[in-house]
């Protein structure tokens, strides 16, 4: 397999689930400085012109969620995904919500021209980062986190895509003292040592 990927960007959780899987896999970076993921090579591997993609065998996936069911699946020996059909839904609950909510509101900071083109509309948009990625932080917090992990006893992808996010919230001006829960998870994480191996490459 072969994920492209770059730095600061969601395609962290990917990076991190293959570490944990034990499969074979290689690393191709993307430059956004240069805006590779822009050119025509690229785009003929993602037409979304995002990070990240993941060549398999079978095709190439492109959205996180997908790709981290497909890596569980594929090494079912690394525990990624519990076996308890109840679980499975709340960890796919998770993931949507992350894709869908969080991952998002932390994009209005950057990306606004995706959904206006009124620069004074931008600026809204970044204004209320904070605001919501707060509520988010405050809301899994609550709701989401069962200690040490998502599932609880039961570590799964749903941990390593909400820890790709949670790093991002203090760049959004989200205080996380608030949250203690949130933070042992974000510290329980970097302890494994296949995080620790992901994100040194991705400093």
């Amino acid at each position: 397999m072969r994920l492209h990927l770059a730095k600061g960007t969601i395609a962290l959780a990917a990076h991190i689930a293959l570490e944990e899987s034990g499969l074979a896999f290689d690393l191709v970076w993307v430059d956004f400085a240069t805006g590779e993921q822009r050119t025509e090579a690229y785009l003929a591997i993602n037409p979304k012109g995002r990070v990240p993609a993941l060549e398999t065998d079978h095709g190439i996936l492109t959205e996180t969620s997908a790709m981290l069911g497909l890596i569980a699946e594929m090494a079912p020996e690394a525990g990624l995904m519990p076996g308890d059909m109840w679980a499975r839904a709340k960890v796919a609950e998770l993931h949507l919500f992350l894709a869908a909510t969080m991952h998002v509101n932390h994009a209005h900071k950057m990306r606004g021209s995706r959904w206006a083109d009124d620069p004074a509309a931008h600026k809204a948009m970044q204004a209320k980062v904070t605001e919501n990625m707060t509520d988010n932080a405050a809301l899994i917090e609550r709701d989401y986190l069962r200690g040490p992990w998502v599932l609880g006893a039961q570590y799964s992808t749903a941990d390593i895509y909400l820890y790709t996010i949670a790093r991002w919230l203090e760049g959004d001006g989200v205080d996380l003292a608030p949250f203690p829960t949130l933070r042992a998870h974000m510290g329980a994480m970097e302890a494994r040592p296949a995080v620790e191996k992901a994100i040194a490459l991705h400093i």
